[in-house]
């Protein structure tokens, strides 16, 4: 006969059911078990909503949770509802050495692995919050025959430490409805159904028939939310559902602010084929003084890879969308897959740091489980240091078609002056692209304007703070070996690193434009002065008097654009991290040149074309203009 906490008629010492006892010596040892294992900390990260429904009765029930309502106190949850009938909570605690094991449930002796929430106690309460995947005994009073009682928390994919010397009180995550037998449930999984020894409790007092081993598999149902003790000899048991879920976190599937892909495996553990059936479902609402949340992220499932260009194929997967695979038995081949999941960020905006968030569910074509796990993202901040390349490609002509005569010599007017018949300026692909170098800040939402750079300093400052800076003054002298300078030798150099503000900000759907002037007498970046030619350094024949524009040199400005394009099917979910933009690129070049009368000048234009990329090296925020003092 099973031992189990007490029914308020029995007594200490009574043989049968021996009462768990409340001393703080027992009370102490748990709450430390409870510490180390983290299940007395306020559940405080975002996450997403499911409400489990779980049926009661008058006295006792076994229960388990699939959700992890920790966010909230037992005082909170139930005992500041008069209307809910929960007299007491006692929580199955097992010690952490797989040393340590029961043949029945705890008897109520020191180091006893129960911790318990009592509606009546006024202080010393060991048990504080409920937390997921785990196992309880509730006592409901006897004003009411039936009680349903709903817990809203974050979805938990199964995971329970089996041991097989002693007993196991657990539930399994089966179907809300149309729950299966424990036969049928069982028969995926041979060993276990050969020698497992199963204990319910079907409700009512403590007493010779509560608990209750079952032996009746054939009719008794595997319901979600109850708990089983559950005994299997020497049999050691992973099998909680057909297919198995291998998480790298028991958080679920969590992409952050940067991620792009995650991924997870899924393994067929009956000895027939299955299919399993992954579904994205929406959160439901957070509960009171949780995180908001922005909406369900748009996945994409990466599908089957194609042999001739090495690219997977995806699919999207919207809400209530499904994707499916069909597994081979157990240990054969086909019979597991890694699933990876892509987020598409350009698709989910939201405002920097808005919570996003789902839950994905997986059934079986079998009708036995229903497996959830949280999905979540943020929406990423843009600012910091961007550094790529833009990729020239195409370069704008200007060719000129002269009128020539019988013996295709040039023709010329009146003034001396070939006979111009025709002007090119398309735009024509050149043999070999060039490249120029991008170095963008871009600040916070709402900061400003991004900057074109043309040259960085990234670095610690002289109190170790990170920076991204104008100047090396900025940087801390004792960690320049640890700083980079990265600089764009195609920009026009000034000492004071003037920078060019951009018309917007970076993000991922934008077109952003600034405009760079090289002035003609700029001994320092002007490519048509060449101070020591005697040509083109712009002074007269006695090299005292500057020239005029157009004489020897001419005004340049560059007008350079950026067109962010928003990357689109696979390459949306499983190349862009958050941490890259790409987009076109194009310059319009106007060489200036004399002045004409009525204000004009001699000009002439150039268009070049190409794409750019840019990568977000630092995420700091402000851009250091001036260095402090040191």
């Amino acid at each position: 006969m099973f031992n189990m906490p007490h029914n308020k008629a029995c007594r200490p010492g009574s043989t049968l059911h021996p009462v768990i006892s409340k001393s703080r010596g027992i009370r102490s040892g748990v709450l430390q078990c409870l510490l180390a294992l983290g299940l007395l900390s306020p559940y405080c990260a975002s996450a997403q909503w499911v409400t489990q429904t779980i049926a009661l009765k008058a006295g006792w029930n076994a229960v388990y949770l699939h959700v992890d309502p920790s966010h909230q106190s037992l005082a909170e949850s139930i005992g500041s509802d008069i209307t809910n009938p929960i007299m007491e909570v006692w929580r199955w605690a097992p010690a952490l050495s797989t040393l340590q094991f029961v043949q029945t449930p705890q008897a109520p002796v020191e180091g006893a692995q129960w911790a318990s929430w009592d509606r009546n106690a006024v202080t010393d309460q060991l048990l504080q919050r409920l937390v997921g995947n785990s196992a309880y005994l509730i006592r409901v009073g006897t004003n009411v025959a039936t009680y349903t009682w709903t817990v809203k928390g974050k979805p938990l994919p199964p995971a329970y430490e089996w041991t097989t010397t002693g007993l196991n009180f657990l539930g399994f995550p089966t179907v809300p409805v149309n729950a299966p037998t424990f036969e049928s449930f069982l028969a995926k999984a041979p060993d276990l159904q050969q020698n497992a020894e199963v204990y319910q409790y079907p409700g009512g007092e403590l007493g010779s028939g509560n608990p209750a081993r079952v032996y009746a598999f054939r009719t008794v149902k595997v319901n979600r939310g109850q708990a089983y003790w559950i005994r299997a000899g020497t049999v050691f048991n992973q099998y909680f559902a057909p297919f198995e879920v291998v998480l790298s976190s028991t958080r679920g599937v969590g992409f952050g602010d940067s991620l792009n892909a995650s991924s997870f495996r899924l393994r067929n553990l009956s000895p027939t084929n299955v299919t399993v059936t992954l579904k994205l479902v929406a959160s439901e609402t957070p509960p009171a003084g949780q995180a908001a949340i922005a909406g369900t992220p748009p996945l994409l499932v990466r599908g089957a890879l194609n042999t001739t260009n090495l690219t997977y194929t995806y699919s999207n997967l919207v809400v209530n969308g499904t994707y499916s695979w069909t597994f081979a038995a157990k240990g054969q081949p086909g019979s597991e897959v890694e699933v990876v999941l892509g987020l598409n960020r350009v698709a989910m905006g939201g405002s920097v740091g808005d919570n996003f968030a789902g839950v994905l569910r997986l059934t079986d074509s079998f009708g036995h489980a229903q497996v959830e796990m949280p999905v979540t993202a943020s929406a990423a901040s843009s600012a910091g240091l961007w550094v790529g390349a833009a990729t020239v490609t195409q370069v704008g002509q200007y060719l000129k078609s002269y009128n020539r005569n019988n013996q295709n010599n040039p023709v010329m007017d009146t003034n001396g002056q070939y006979v111009v018949t025709g002007l090119n300026t398309n735009i024509g692909t050149v043999a070999r692209a060039y490249p120029l170098r991008l170095i963008v800040h871009n600040p916070e939402v709402g900061g400003g304007n991004a900057v074109l750079l043309q040259r960085a300093f990234v670095g610690m400052d002289p109190w170790t703070n990170g920076v991204v800076a104008l100047s090396e003054a900025s940087l801390g002298a004792a960690y320049l070996s640890q700083a980079r300078r990265l600089s764009a030798a195609h920009l026009p150099w000034t000492g004071t690193n003037a920078c060019w503000s951009f018309d917007g900000a970076l993000g991922v759907a934008t077109n952003l434009s600034t405009v760079v002037t090289l002035n003609y007498d700029d001994q320092e970046s002007n490519p048509f002065l060449h101070t020591y030619h005697p040509d083109h350094d712009n002074l007269d024949t006695s090299f005292k008097n500057q020239l005029g524009q157009g004489s020897e040199s001419y005004t340049v400005t560059r007008e350079i654009r950026l067109g962010v394009v928003p990357p689109e099917g696979e390459s949306a979910a499983f190349t862009t991290s958050g941490k890259g933009v790409s987009g076109t690129y194009a310059e319009t070049i106007t060489v200036k040149g004399l002045a004409r009368a009525g204000g004009t000048y001699d000009t002439r234009v150039f268009e070049v074309r190409g794409s750019f990329s840019l990568s977000r090296i630092s995420s700091i925020p402000t851009l250091t203009r001036t260095a402090s003092a040191q």
